[in-house]
């Protein structure tokens, strides 16, 4: 339950509304009890259980002198109104109370919404900024379809099996603890004798929670796996139909739902077990009271009117325990929720800024990589992916990265920004260690055109001018011309201000690579890094790409992943890598002279 507490910790945030909502439980508890306890004397008077005293009781806290003190004043009540009016008096006296306990209930939840709403609030803004701020390897080893139902799902599990407890958590166990403590100042033999089958009662609970929660675990952990099968059969659609395998893709999802279905059917009916269970075992009390009560009334020692209300007070406390019990179980199954949702914020932030980092606007000099190894955190094999790379690239220069598949081009890369950090070595701009500087600030200084376009759905100008406040129109418009871009915005319906949709894809893969140019123009870093941002694309989409490329790529310093060799001959140095390593380097024409591993793929390509 470590996970529940820590889901009620976010209560902090609301001491006004938690201290009116218990205010009014409170009140709705005491209503209900005065209603009841009004009971006692009129059943004594008006039935004539017993005579009322024969002169005025003097009032004190036990319950013998409080039953016939009560008594006294109805009957006297009675001798001055008549039996009507007085019963009368007692139904307006009981209907003010059930009018006064019923307004208390309601504002107990009218002041429980905010709470468990903004609540609900707090727990998704620190989710969403937490995977915000993971690392990139987090997302690399996790699927995309379970962080959206962590958020989704898993969320809305603890808002229905935890938040929807709030009240009954705060109501019911105030309502049974005041209705215990009338019983036992009734009659504490009868409740000491009541309670013989408690601890049975908890046992049976206890087993029965235990196996809820393991088996929500799992289900929420099917039902993450769910999501990522239908993530990617909507991402991949396109081949699915092209390889003919619908019913292949149908019978895989259909055999998860079904193992997830079976998780819950199981779930549900451990849940609904509860409150079936605690109303046995109270009918079973109850029970027992009448038998042991009955013998009392018999042998004198209890007043027949006493039993009757020590019976329904007993039975008021039946629905708050079944309430109780079944906030128990939904509790257990929150718990499973809570801790998928804890299990993401509770990664650590492995990309971390040093106290005090500098603070860096510009680029002066050079980017130098010292002695670089990197090898991913989850591999267990301990493979490096960059084995001690030394590079230093000049400001102003333009550098090309290539190499066959796997080289560790695009991880190179990717540890400027500081998207990954380095297991060894260190890489720095200027003579300061990026690790030393402010990541917003070291993210400032580069600009990424990758191969797969990145675009949200909003519109082309928002696009353009992602991450920027408060851009001026026109300037969006100059760096979609620079980009070849305004031609083809401009014959849009709404222009530049047109919805793109989902990723984009309402256009050409020329289109969207152009897009993130213009982008990347706008925000104008003296870093710029290209991965393989030509590769994907057709011939005229690749003339108006690299045509624009050039125009991005004047006057900055650049490194480029190449996949078409074609497109960077006249870089200032050519870094060939293979297996982590940079195998050699140099100039396009002194590269074909050594007739190494450059040389063979310029000859492959030309092959092809």
């Amino acid at each position: 339950m470590k996970n529940i507490f820590r889901i009620f910790r976010y209560l902090r945030f609301f001491p006004k509304q938690i201290t009116l909502n218990i205010f009014f439980n409170i009140c709705f508890v005491f209503f209900s009890l005065f209603s009841f306890a009004m009971i006692v004397p009129f059943i004594e008077l008006l039935f004539g259980v017993s005579n009322p005293p024969t002169s005025e009781p003097t009032f004190s806290l036990n319950q013998s002198a409080m039953t016939d003190w009560l008594t006294w004043q109805l009957y006297q009540l009675k001798l001055t109104h008549g039996t009507w009016q007085c019963l009368f008096f007692v139904a307006i006296g009981y209907i003010a109370c059930s009018f006064l306990s019923n307004t208390s209930r309601y504002l107990g939840m009218y002041f429980l919404s905010p709470i468990r709403n903004g609540m609900i609030e707090r727990i998704r803004n620190d989710f969403y900024h937490h995977i915000t701020i993971l690392p990139v390897s987090f997302f690399s080893a996790q699927r995309k379809g379970d962080i959206i139902s962590r958020l989704s799902n898993d969320l809305a599990d603890i808002e229905w099996s935890v938040f929807n407890c709030l009240q009954m958590l705060v109501k019911d166990p105030i309502n049974i603890i005041v209705f215990t403590a009338v019983l036992i100042f009734i009659s504490p033999k009868m409740v000491l004798f009541a309670i013989v089958v408690l601890p049975i009662a908890l046992f049976i609970i206890s087993k029965v929670g235990k196996s809820l929660k393991r088996n929500s675990t799992k289900g929420q952990d099917k039902l993450g796996y769910l999501f990522s099968v239908l993530e990617e059969a909507v991402f991949g659609i396109k081949a699915i139909k092209s390889f003919n395998i619908e019913n292949e893709m149908s019978k895989r999802f259909e055999k998860e739902n079904q193992e997830y279905t079976r998780r819950m059917i199981k779930v549900a009916k451990r849940k609904e077990l509860g409150s079936p269970l605690i109303e046995l075992l109270a009918t079973l009390i109850l029970a027992v009271i009448v038998v042991f009560g009955g013998s009392l009334v018999i042998g004198g020692e209890l007043r027949p009117a006493i039993l009757i209300f020590f019976v329904i007070v007993f039975s008021r406390i039946i629905p708050p325990a079944q309430a109780v019990v079944s906030a128990y179980y939904n509790l257990q199954k929150g718990s499973a929720a809570a801790g998928r949702i804890f299990e993401v914020l509770d990664q650590d932030e492995c990309i971390k800024e040093c106290n005090n980092a500098i603070v860096k606007t510009t680029f002066d000099h050079n980017i130098e990589y010292r002695n670089v190894s990197f090898a991913y955190a989850d591999d267990k094999s301990n493979t490096n992916v960059l084995d001690n790379i030394n590079l230093n690239i000049e400001k102003g220069k333009t550098i090309a990265i290539v190499g066959p598949s796997g080289a560790g081009k695009t991880t190179l890369v990717d540890l400027l920004p500081r998207f990954y950090d380095c297991t060894a070595g260190q890489i720095l701009i200027d003579g300061v260690p990026i690790t030393q500087m402010n990541i917003n600030s070291l993210r400032q200084l580069t600009g990424i055109v990758s191969q797969e376009s990145i675009l949200f759905n909003d519109s082309v100008m928002h696009n353009i001018a992602f991450g920027l406040r408060d851009t001026d129109p026109e300037k969006v418009i100059n760096a979609a011309k620079i980009a070849n871009a305004d031609e083809f915005i401009a014959k849009l319906p709404n222009g530049y201000y047109t919805n793109i949709g989902d990723r984009g894809l309402t256009l050409s893969g020329g289109q969207r690579q152009r897009i993130s140019i213009a982008r990347a123009i706008l925000k104008n870093p003296p870093i710029l890094i290209l991965d393989e941002a030509t590769s994907a694309l057709d011939t005229e989409s690749e003339y108006y790409v690299q045509e624009a490329l050039d125009r991005l790529m004047k006057n900055r310093t650049s490194i480029v992943i190449a996949h078409r060799l074609s497109t960077i001959q006249h870089a200032d140095e050519i870094i060939v890598m293979d297996k982590g390593k940079i195998v050699e380097r140099g100039t396009h024409k002194k590269l074909i002279e050594n007739n190494g591993l450059y040389k063979k793929l310029i000859d492959l390509q030309s092959f092809q």
